[in-house]
């Protein structure tokens, strides 16, 4: 696994949109006040020419547009790190328009986003097998003042903080609209964690991947599903699969994690990390958000921890896509010891 060097006190963040822009509220304000605020940092900024676009469909501009700002603002040396202008919902076809050969073969960059972005953020390192950050998008850096889990981002995306540990409680209904563009999280819900089997203390050991299971299981047997080679690379290790989803209902959930399954994916599993579903508390047919899980994944018989701090309920995790951790459940506390190995 290659590792982009961390954004240095000083450095240049670049800014792309290979999914939404921040062409409208309340993502317009929240990215210039996010812009603001890390200048303060002390880092400079580089803008794609998409950041503010929104010409495309379900994207900020056509899917070649996108896929062209994308490899050449990796590839180009006027920014440090990259950070995704938000999520969105057809990211995938930007793929066709991305040069995953030059990508390959130029000097890794870190790419943060997550949601439509796990379309990068899976693809970087099962592709090329360059690492990126599953974490917040740029317009969550405008929120007054930052949660936690927007510091612990900047600080990973600096190598400043590789041991992340979960937070105390997440929002259930976001407070931020057109008119409180700025709003920080409105936590209110408190953190239970859910282990299979049940357990107040867990450790394990793998290299961390996964995403958005609407977007996994839409590349799925695709041309770019280089998951079997990642395993046969990683089999040693193993692999800690992170797993959330936006749209997709608890049937859907369950639908996804058999496809993922029966495709292959879960070959050298070492547990899996479950984050929050959109659809959180929701049943159908006498299935929750917990069976539609761990029934189809027990039979691998390593720990499945769900309700973690991943995903559309925030506050999320940054954590390293194609990176090694080391994980650690004590008293309801989740643990992510990120190595650079």
């Amino acid at each position: 696994m290659r590792y982009p060097e961390f954004l240095k006190n000083g450095g240049t963040i670049g800014f792309v949109a290979p999914s939404f822009g921040c062409q409208t509220e309340p993502y317009r304000t929240a990215f210039q006040n996010a812009q603001s605020k890390l200048e303060k940092e002390g880092y400079r900024l580089q803008l794609g020419p998409n950041c503010y676009e929104g010409r495309g469909t379900g994207i900020s501009n056509t899917p070649k547009l996108c896929g062209d700002e994308f490899t050449e603002q990796y590839c180009a040396k006027t920014s440090d790190v990259l950070i995704s202008c938000g999520g969105g919902e057809l990211m995938c076809e930007i793929l066709d328009y991305v040069d995953f050969n030059r990508v390959n073969n130029t000097e890794p960059k870190w790419f943060m986003g997550y949601s439509d972005n796990t379309n990068l953020t899976f693809l970087l390192p099962t592709i090329c097998d360059v690492a990126a950050i599953y974490g917040p998008c740029a317009p969550a850096f405008g929120m007054d003042p930052w949660h936690p889990a927007i510091w612990d981002a900047l600080r990973l995306l600096g190598g400043k903080k590789l041991k992340i540990t979960g937070y105390d409680s997440w929002e259930r209904e976001s407070g931020k609209d057109e008119e409180h563009p700025l709003e920080p999280y409105h936590v209110s819900e408190p953190k239970i964690l859910k282990c299979f089997p049940e357990t107040k203390h867990v450790k394990f050991e793998g290299r961390l991947l996964g995403g958005c299971m609407d977007c996994l299981v839409n590349l799925t047997g695709t041309k770019y599903d280089h998951v079997k080679k990642f395993n046969e690379r990683y089999q040693e290790e193993g692999v800690i699969w992170f797993l959330e989803s936006c749209d997709l209902n608890v049937v859907g959930i369950r639908r996804a994690i058999w496809q993922m399954i029966h495709a292959g994916w879960f070959e050298h599993p070492k547990g899996f990390l479950i984050g929050r579903p959109y659809c959180f508390g929701q049943e159908m047919f006498g299935l929750d958000q917990y069976r539609a899980v761990y029934e189809l994944l027990e039979p691998f018989q390593v720990p499945i921890v769900m309700d973690v701090d991943l995903g559309h309920l925030p506050p999320m995790l940054p954590v390293i896509s194609g990176g090694y951790a080391a994980i650690e459940i004590r008293d309801n506390n989740l643990t992510i010891d990120m190595q650079m190995k």
